[in-house]
């Protein structure tokens, strides 16, 4: 009995000593995040710098780890990353709420003229948690926030996040949902926050391994429901399945059936 209490005893401290490490680097990862909206936001401040618009609406190609992502050139937002093959990342620009990209037409919008904040910044990359924005409330910030909430725009809950949580100058933004995760972005709060094109972000799981990262102002908040709807929407309809690629190749090739 003594020697099975001892191995009972070895392996509850094993799987204790595992859990703590995923709860230590799930934190880990938390801590990088924070420092992400806010390195985020300064980049992109009152003017789309280093863009170099393009009406060219040829489609690229773009492999990152195990997707597909066929985007038009105009809604890429660097000039460097308007190629086809493998890339480590995509960043897009869109102009809400017709989710396009740039165009003469929209080109006050692109270059925040008069004020103007009607664009969203879309950043694709493999994913790093093993839970997207909504699925981290419950195991995460539900335990960095502070338990009172106000009332925010769009039936949202706006939580302050507690001292030691390390969000300094940020919100945690909860929207309830029928039968599925809540709604939860972060916005950037305080002076900085009034400098920003973007303060507010939200990051979701597309395509099979990817996270998709979008920043909008802080006003499309009131309109959450629609705006994650069509960011879900824009993404289903640029990342493809190996099965789409095989039947668009067969059609450029000629050898469709």
């Amino acid at each position: 009995m003594h020697s099975s209490d001892t191995a009972d005893s070895q392996s509850s401290g094993a799987i204790d000593e595992r859990f703590m490490l995923r709860v230590f680097a799930g934190f880990a990862l938390m801590a990088l995040a924070a420092v992400g909206i806010s390195a985020g936001g300064k980049l992109l401040g009152r003017s789309i710098v280093l863009a170099g618009h393009t009406e060219n609406t040829t489609p690229h190609e773009i492999v990152i780890g195990n997707d597909v992502l066929v985007v038009p050139a105009n809604a890429i937002r660097f000039e460097r990353e308007r190629r086809d093959g493998v890339a480590p990342n995509l960043h897009l620009y869109l102009r809400w709420p017709d989710m396009s990209g740039y165009r003469a037409a929209a080109r006050e919008d692109f270059n925040h003229a008069g004020g103007r904040r009607s664009i969203l910044f879309l950043s694709f990359e493999p994913r790093m948690m093993s839970r997207d924005m909504s699925g981290r409330y419950d195991p995460i910030y539900s335990a960095l926030i502070e338990t009172t909430a106000r009332p925010g725009p769009g039936g949202l809950r706006v939580h302050a996040f507690s001292d030691k949580s390390g969000y300094a100058n940020e919100l945690l933004l909860v929207g309830p949902r029928n039968g599925g995760a809540p709604f939860v972005a972060r916005c950037l709060s305080g002076p900085v926050a009034s400098e920003l094109l973007a303060e507010c972000e939200r990051d979701i799981f597309v395509g099979k391994e990817l996270s998709l990262t979008y920043r909008f102002p802080v006003e499309l908040l009131a309109d959450w429901r629609r705006l994650d709807a069509a960011v879900r929407g824009y993404a289903g309809t640029v990342v493809k399945s190996a099965a789409d690629e095989a039947s668009a190749s067969r059609q450029r090739f000629g050898r469709a059936g």
